[in-house]
């Protein structure tokens, strides 16, 4: 008969608690709520320029992101000579 193999304990790797986590303070996510919450808003084609972002990922990012997920109330209104803007209401 052969004889049965044991295996050896595994090491668990140690998680150290005196690192912090990571600020996302300068995410994509949170760029474009400080673009939304300026008090002139912000429109799809300023979002994409500074975001490089497609403009049906930007109405994606405030449809769900911000609006399902966040519970953020997002207003927009068409303003002459400049279109749709979008904002957060202060």
């Amino acid at each position: 008969m052969a004889k049965a193999k044991t295996r050896k304990p595994v090491a668990k790797k140690r998680v150290s608690k005196s690192k912090a986590p990571t600020s996302r303070a300068d995410s994509k996510q949170a760029q474009l709520i400080k673009m939304l919450e300026r008090p002139d808003g912000a429109t799809i084609d300023e979002i994409v320029k500074k975001l490089e972002w497609q403009s049906h990922t930007v109405r994606g990012a405030i449809a769900g992101a911000l609006k399902k997920r966040l519970k953020l109330k997002v207003e927009s209104e068409k303003i002459e000579g400049r279109g749709r803007v979008y904002r957060i209401p202060a």
